[in-house]
């Protein structure tokens, strides 16, 4: 390890017993995401009680339908859709066993062991290894104070490549007070369990990190707008992931399934009418999503879907009466078949 970053351990007590439930070795994490880490992955919003207490009954028949109904073939658990921040520990381990223990080897799962304590990710990430997760996700750090984040951000995630056997996704996005640059990621990706980046970038980062690393990596950013286009131009396998999937879909109306599997065949301006078929659902949910409440506003969407929504933890925001209104009307518009 270079100088500047060692890691020392768990605090005694923090670590997760019993035998690691990955899938693959180290060696063999790339070669085994780039095989199964494909298709169409959804960020899970975490439904929450009137006491605010996680809904476990109504996540499991979340993923249910996701898996069942509407064929999404990864979920991304405990993210910043899933509202982590607000989380105990506890809690978040509880949300990786509930996804491994419904996905059941039918859709890949992929955890949030992000943290900017770098003991909590670790404790979580071996949670997740030993719970049976097929990757973790470890957004990049906040760096105050640091101008040169090159080597700080290798060395930070090296520590955790040579701690862990699980593939590790890299994830890069505005919350950290900077976004990582495409030469820093590539170099990142040469480690051994990288696996992915879901980089939140302006496009043309993502495409110039695409062509610099090729098929080393899983390349995928969280806008629907762009997967079509990033299939056809970039040939990217991996949507990585939001809401999307399961927002904009029902059991009888599959459209993004649908224009994914054209594109994957090649038939290009076939996807193409298909997806542009979905732009009135885009619209409604763009006008009646207030600014400062997308997690209520998601979870909402999902409860006229049908699925479990539930309220939203401090700091967020609930709707107002007038607000669930508006987006029962932008619904109504919407075109979806239920």
């Amino acid at each position: 390890m270079a100088p500047g970053f060692q890691y020392l351990g768990r605090l005694p007590g923090t670590g997760t017993e019993g035998a690691l439930a990955i899938k693959y070795s180290k060696l063999d994490a790339k070669d085994y995401a780039r095989e199964n880490m494909r298709g169409i992955w959804a960020a899970a919003l975490n439904p929450f009680n009137e006491d605010l207490s996680l809904n476990e009954a109504g996540l499991r028949s979340n993923i249910r339908h996701w898996i069942d109904d509407l064929g999404i073939q990864g979920l991304f658990i405990a993210g910043k859709q899933g509202e982590f921040f607000s989380m105990s520990l506890a809690e978040r381990k509880r949300n990786f066993e509930i996804a491994v223990e419904e996905c059941d080897g039918q859709a890949g799962v992929i955890v949030s062991v992000s943290d900017q304590n770098f003991d909590t990710v670790m404790e979580l990430a071996e949670h997740a290894e030993s719970c049976g997760a097929d990757y973790i996700v470890v957004h990049a750090p906040v760096l105050s104070f640091v101008h040169e984040r090159g080597e700080v951000l290798y060395q930070y995630y090296k520590a955790l490549c040579d701690k862990l056997d699980i593939g590790i996704a890299m994830w890069s996005h505005p919350d950290s007070g900077y976004l990582m640059q495409p030469e820093e990621a590539a170099r990142i990706a040469e480690l051994p369990n990288i696996v992915a980046i879901k980089y939140s970038v302006p496009r043309e980062m993502y495409v110039r990190l695409t062509h610099m690393v090729g098929d080393k990596i899983q390349v995928s950013t969280s806008l629907e707008d762009d997967w079509l286009d990033n299939i056809q131009e970039l040939g990217w396998q991996l949507y990585l992931c939001s809401s999307p999937p399961y927002h904009l879909q029902t059991k009888n109306d599959r459209r993004m399934d649908e224009y994914t599997r054209l594109a994957f065949e090649g038939r290009f301006d076939k996807a193409r009418r298909v997806r542009d078929s979905l732009n009135p659902v885009r619209e409604a949910m763009a006008r009646s999503k207030p600014a400062d409440k997308p997690q209520a506003f998601g979870k909402y969407w999902q409860e006229l879907l049908g699925q479990v929504g539930g309220r939203v933890r401090p700091p967020m925001l609930e709707l107002t009466e007038a607000e669930k209104e508006t987006v029962r009307q932008a619904f109504a518009e919407s075109g979806l078949r239920p």
